[in-house]
């Protein structure tokens, strides 16, 4: 990062499209490695969870550098994928699983860095509300999704099977309704860094 602020903006946006790309790339992937190699299971295998999917539409910001992206991305992937960083659910080690596991989440965090550092987009507290409608329209798609395909991508029907923060939130659906409630808190907390900036600025 320190190295593309001396590039050109051109070299920079390249760098930056080249990079969410990838995680895209990645995701797409790994869901046809699983058709090729015939275990696919639309229960378990669509790239609908959220770091996933974050992974898979990132390079819409990248490429359009529309804020309403930036500010709907920025907290989802600060909340959600740094959660799964502290939080893993991928533990087997040195296999392609693993490496795409730590690729993507840590890969998402590195890029919204990019994005407020490189290309200078940066929340305002609306953003928080922005983010969480965002949240709240994904997950009413996966209710619907999870209830037709009896799957469950972010987790609206049960928990992860690894140890989470999840656990200490009670059984479903009492998890649900403490995220729920905790979520702007814990977007305005995020928040906050950026405010104390601009107000110092």
């Amino acid at each position: 990062m320190l190295f593309s602020k001396k590039l050109p903006e051109k070299k920079q946006y390249q760098i930056g499209n080249l990079f969410s790309i990838s995680l895209s790339l990645t995701v797409i992937f790994t869901t046809l490695l699983h058709i090729y190699k015939g275990n696919f299971n639309l229960q378990k295998d669509l790239p609908l969870h959220l770091c996933s999917f974050l992974a898979l539409v990132i390079p819409i910001l990248s490429i359009t550098k529309k804020l309403i992206y930036f500010e709907i991305f920025l907290f989802l992937v600060l909340a959600g994928t740094m959660q799964s960083l502290i939080t893993p659910s991928e533990y087997n080690f040195l296999n392609f699983r693993f490496f795409r596991y730590w690729y993507i989440h840590a890969g998402l965090v590195i890029f919204m860095m990019y994005a407020t550092f490189i290309y200078k987009m940066r929340p305002t507290l609306k953003s928080v509300f922005k983010a969480f409608l965002g949240m709240q329209i994904y997950m009413g798609f996966m209710f619907v999704l999870n209830f037709i395909l009896g799957s469950n991508y972010f987790y609206t029907n049960r928990k992860p099977n690894a140890a989470t923060l999840l656990d200490v939130f009670g059984d479903w659906p009492n998890y649900i309704f403490v995220v729920e409630l905790i979520v702007i808190p814990y977007f305005l907390i995020l928040y906050l860094p950026f405010y104390l900036t601009r107000k110092k600025s």
